[in-house]
């Protein structure tokens, strides 16, 4: 912190000698005091503007706006004199003629902050008939899904304008026309939904007067703070609830993860949860079709079922929408009950070779910093990661780093939208990354960019792989890679030189037969440049979905019990068989891609299945719909009838998250509650009860817990890095993980004084380009790449129940760089059919150069088109996880 922040100096204000802050404004000053000085343009979030004009006070006998005037020592400041007041109704005046329709009083009410201050002020509809009325306004703008625009009641204050360039960092708005006509817009006539908006509603919540207004809201009876249930940003949000539906969302302010702010699934997706097709009780299936069914009558089925295929013909998959309670009593039902470690969840499919190769490098598999830390980076590398579309909230603190001055780099096949913020962006060959990577640390390395300190008092294998960067010289990377060395290099030499670096990372690395080299990459440059352990800096990967974190926190894996314990380490595995009452398996149980496999060659033959999709999320989907049509039983837990749950034998229906208790741990490892906000609807149960249940029809003790509270005391009281962590201690803003005992505080930065590794110190690795799974060749020449929408979630079960998020985004689309759209003679909307050695699909193209020459890109939202029957399920040897980032394709017209 400056001298110039802590510095205090005495002012004078109406009288009052008081002492402030020597950074601070006038306003803030009167503000903070108990003094009301009328403003419109002045936010806490937003940087002074000055624009309304309306907060003029009187300093030493001058008359200056006070919500850009910084406080001075022995200032005298009066905010009541004659001169002031005229000044002040005279601007409040013209503001209600102009842009207020002439009248105080608005159908806004109390909610608009120009009617609070002439009613301050004493103005009055008498006052204001002695000004010529404005011409009509332009009629207000609907075309948005979730709100609108009014410019009749705009005050032009730029709250809406600074808000997207400062916080969003989209600038999608800006003032339109001149004079009388001036309004808000990306161009003059045009509509809100022609501008880049990206319907966060950040704007909406901070209009002072309502112009931009919340369509078909309803003011909630009563509120429920809770963590909202999509990305793993972990944002904390209050749920609005009337009449037992969920009618609203907003942010918590006091939320470290997010500070109120919130994307726009966040704050309007939450509709699913009133959806009319909500399974509201059991089915069965009887005949082929399936039927409802009691409680009883399914439970017990389930219960019988399972007791004939205990052992390792019984598999489950988890979930990273459950909560942390729900995920450790599943795994210790399939541990403890079923006697098998065949339990998995969809980190396998997206950060399995973040555990597997951070494990190995730094002790710890998770994000080693916080997300709050990354605005104040003085560089940021983001490779593999659509931030903006995947995580829209940390994406907001990459923007608040480049406004402060740091740099950003940006590395992907693709141009993403953070491309538009960076300093250098290298769009290297889908499947590169290694080469890329390990060139920029051979620049390091030669140019005397490493921290020699750090590498020998933390570090170990450095030898090792110093002697692996000679395979890197600049003309096989540039071969490798497709990317001139002369952008590697600047990009080493920009990471290197400006500290602390951290580095971001998401599926792009992850997503490969060599995912855990790609890991391994990136720790490799942390540790080289001493990143590691330094608040602001560190390896970051950012986790897909709201508890992704925490369901391998809990062991819904098949090699660790909760808190990454071996299941087969004897004295790890006697003190779970203490506590369970129960023998446990010594042996790693499998994957996701091999229990689906397993079933084909019969040595899986039950499934449990809970809030998982892989009819369209899992690589090579016609593999994973085989498996689930052929297993003899198949149990699935969830929400909707997905497409997977077609295939059930039992459909069991679940609660969502704003029908139960419990926790999540977001990206950043801070574990936070989740609260019940409505009763459960129709007949469905709670994730946690159904398990548990299940359980106690099986004669298994063990699984009688009181309440998601009780289950995660028997976490804390098995899991060291969970060991302090209670619901009474995570009630205001969460802990973060570690924190072994209740008198810890959690842990901010990870690693800052010794790795969690036998030896305390890190690894760096030698590593070897390898090439993906498969490359383009005659047949099929491009390549196709998956990427995800900012309106959709996942296999999009909940998402596409939200009219508002399937009219922002309805559909798939395949992008691809005009050159190849020329030379199949195709256009933006025209259909066009994606054949892979596995499978086809039809859907729209769009021409675009976000896409490079060569490559083309796909979400697996729709099921309409789903991308993944092309995808590739080759593997990561070490971590399983399969390469759905990159495979062969060809692409042809439909005529």
């Amino acid at each position: 912190m400056s001298d110039e922040r802590i510095r205090t100096v005495r002012v004078t204000l109406d009288g009052q000698t008081i002492e402030a802050a020597a950074s601070a404004t006038v306003l803030d000053v009167a503000l903070a005091n108990g003094v009301f000085i009328p403003h419109l343009c002045h936010h806490p979030d937003l940087r002074p503007a000055g624009a309304c004009r309306l907060c003029f006070v009187d300093v030493d006998g001058r008359m200056v706006t006070a919500c850009n005037a910084p406080v001075v020592e022995g200032a005298t400041i009066r905010t009541n004199t004659d001169a002031v007041k005229t000044t002040v109704r005279g601007a409040v005046e013209l503001l209600l003629v102009n842009h207020h329709r002439g009248a105080v009083d608005c159908e806004e009410g109390d909610a608009c902050e120009l009617r609070k201050i002439a009613r301050f002020i004493g103005i009055d509809e008498v006052r204001l008939a002695r000004f010529r009325r404005p011409e009509p306004a332009p009629p207000v703008d609907t075309s948005n899904p979730f709100f609108e625009y009014d410019p009749g009641i705009c005050v032009l204050c730029g709250i809406c304008v600074r808000t997207c360039d400062e916080v969003v960092g989209v600038s999608a708005i800006d003032f339109v026309r001149r004079g009388v006509h001036t309004t808000i817009g990306s161009a003059p006539g045009a509509k809100w939904m022609d501008s880049d908006c990206v319907s966060c509603g950040e704007c909406v919540v901070r209009c002072p007067t309502g112009s931009l207004s919340m369509r078909d809201s309803e003011v909630p009876e009563r509120e429920v703070r809770t963590t909202c249930t999509y990305c793993g940003c972990g944002c904390g949000i209050h749920l609005g609830v009337t009449g037992g539906r969920i009618v609203s969302a907003r942010g918590v302010r006091e939320n470290p993860s997010n500070e109120g702010r919130l994307c726009v699934k966040g704050r309007f997706g939450y509709g699913f949860v009133n959806a009319p097709d909500r399974l509201k009780k059991p089915l069965i299936r009887r005949d082929g079709v399936l039927v409802e069914a009691s409680w009883d009558e399914a439970l017990d089925l389930v219960a019988a079922k399972f007791t004939e295929h205990r052992g390792d013909a019984f598999a489950a998959i988890a979930s990273a929408k459950l909560t942390n309670e729900e995920n450790y009593v599943l795994q210790k039902f399939v541990r403890a009950v079923q006697g098998t470690n065949n339990v998995d969840h969809c980190a396998r499919l997206c950060h399995s070779p973040t555990v597997a190769g951070l494990v190995q490098s730094l002790g710890s598999g998770a994000m080693t910093g916080t997300t709050k830390d990354l605005g104040d980076s003085r560089c940021i590398l983001a490779i593999g990661t659509n931030t903006t579309a995947a995580h829209p909230i940390v994406a907001l603190q990459v923007v608040r780093a480049v406004h402060q001055g740091g740099k950003l780099i940006v590395i992907n096949p693709r141009e993403v939208d953070l491309a538009r913020h960076a300093d250098l962006v290298l769009r290297n060959r889908a499947g590169s990354d290694v080469a890329l990577l390990m060139g920029m640390m051979r620049v390091i390395v030669d140019e005397g960019l490493h921290d020699p300190a750090y590498i020998a008092a933390r570090c170990d294998g450095f030898d090792e792989f110093r002697e692996s960067l000679a395979r890197f010289d600049a003309a096989t990377v540039e071969e490798l890679t497709g990317v001139p060395f002369a952008q590697v290099a600047a990009a080493a030499r920009m990471y290197a030189t400006n500290g602390p670096a951290s580095i971001l990372y998401a599926m792009g690395i992850t997503q490969h037969t060599h995912g855990t080299d790609n890991v391994l990459a990136v720790s490799n440059l942390a540790l080289l440049t001493g990143n590691v352990g330094r608040t602001s800096g560190g390896v970051n990967p950012l986790r897909g979905q709201s508890n992704v974190q925490g369901a391998c926190d809990m062991g819904a894996l098949p090699n660790v019990f909760p808190g990454y314990q071996r299941v087969d380490r004897p004295e790890v595995r006697e003190k779970f068989e203490r506590a369970w009452g129960a023998r446990l398996d010594d042996m790693p149980g499998l994957t996701h891609l091999e229990i689906l496999g397993g079933v084909t060659g019969g040595r899986i033959r039950a499934i449990y299945l809970v809030g998982e999709n892989p009819a369209l999320s899992e690589a090579d989907a016609n593999h994973a719909r085989h498996a689930m049509e052929e297993v003899d039983f198949l149990v699935v837990q969830d929400i909707f009838l997905t497409e997977s749950a077609e295939y059930a034998d039992v459909v069991l229906p679940a609660a969502t998250f704003a029908e139960k208790d419990g926790t999540f741990t977001n990206t950043e490892r801070r574990v936070q509650r989740v609260r019940r906000a409505i009763d459960p609807v129709g007949d469905s149960r709670t994730d946690l009860w159904i398990t548990s249940e299940i359980a106690r029809r099986m004669g298994a003790a063990g699984f009688d817990h009181a309440s998601a509270a009780d289950v995660m005391d028997e976490i804390a009281s098995l899991t060291p890095i969970y060991g302090g962590v209670t619901h009474e201690r995570i009630e205001g803003s969460g802990i973060q993980w570690p924190c072994p005992d209740s008198s810890h505080a959690g842990t901010r930065t990870l690693h800052t004084e010794r790795f969690p590794t036998a030896s305390g110190r890190a690894r760096f690795f030698a590593l070897a380009y390898r090439a993906p799974d498969e490359e383009p060749d005659a047949e099929f020449p491009l390549v196709l790449t998956t990427e995800r929408s900012l309106y959709h979630y996942h296999t999009s079960t909940m998402t596409r129940r939200v009219p508002g998020l399937e009219q922002l985004r309805g559909e798939e689309l395949v992008e691809m760089h005009p050159r190849d759209a020329a030379a199949l003679r195709v256009s933006s909307g025209d259909q066009v059919r994606v054949t892979s050695r596995r499978g086809e699909v039809v859907a729209r193209a769009l021409v675009t150069e976000v896409s490079p020459p060569g490559t083309i890109s796909m979400t697996f939202h729709f099921h309409e088109a789903p991308t993944n029957v092309l995808t590739n399920a080759a593997f990561d040897p070490v971590a399983k996880i399969p390469e759905t980032k990159v495979c062969a394709v060809r692409v042809e017209a439909v005529r």
